[in-house]
């Protein structure tokens, strides 16, 4: 599978996790609360879906929503529910972080269901992910140094917008580490003691709220 089939398989499960969903909500939800899927067409979805099912980790439901009709020849809606497999297949996924988890693609969906992550995976998922980021600062730096008297002011200057978004999401990332390590995010990160936490949002990224499903264009 590639990347993107795996985050949007994890998207998913997460998602269902919840609770049932029709395939337009949990679209809706998809390109609302993660950003990596605000384009997430329904020729993407649906395969997607019909791949988990034949998996045996989602199993589809006809809804009787009063919409439905026989003489009006509509069929009923379908909704989409996690199995017991799909459960366990979350669990995994998001208690066995790999490198993935922390590029670009990747990242966000992972800490959006950092409520249901163990601290020890989220620990490896954020130091993981400021690892990656300071490796590419050393190498915007080493390039501005190369670069400088050979690039025009505009360049540098997006160069330098570059380097500084890093550099904030490392102090970012330093800060929920050394948070996370005092167990001081305990109350924010468990599920039992509150059902719909929100994680914070990345510095320069617009903040989504998890419970709310209004899609963001």
């Amino acid at each position: 599978m590639t990347r993107r089939s795996d985050v949007l398989e994890l998207a998913v499960l997460g998602l269902l996790h919840d609770a049932p969903m029709h395939g337009y909500e949990l679209r809706k939800r998809l390109n609302g609360l993660l950003g990596a899927f605000r384009a997430l067409s329904y020729g993407t979805l649906y395969p997607a879906l019909k791949s988990l099912t034949a998996q045996g980790l989602i199993q589809e439901t006809a809804a009787d929503d009063g919409t439905t009709s026989a003489l009006a020849g509509r069929r009923a809606r379908i909704v989409y529910e996690l199995t017991a497999d799909g459960k366990e297949r979350f669990q995994l996924l998001i208690r066995s972080p790999g490198p993935a988890a922390w590029e670009d693609e990747t990242f966000d969906v992972h800490f959006a269901f950092f409520s249901r992550t163990d601290a020890a995976s989220r620990l490896q998922v954020l130091e993981g992910r400021r690892t990656r980021l300071q490796e590419r600062l050393d190498g915007v730096r080493r390039s501005m140094t190369r670069t400088r008297e050979k690039l025009d002011s505009y360049t540098l200057e997006l160069q330098r917008h570059g380097q500084e978004s890093v550099e904030r999401e490392v102090r970012w990332l330093n800060e929920l580490i050394d948070t996370e390590r005092a167990g001081n995010m305990t109350h924010l990160f468990d599920p039992d003691k509150d059902p719909a936490p929100r994680p914070a949002p990345r510095p320069g990224t617009p903040s989504h709220d998890p419970s709310s499903t209004t899609t963001t264009n």
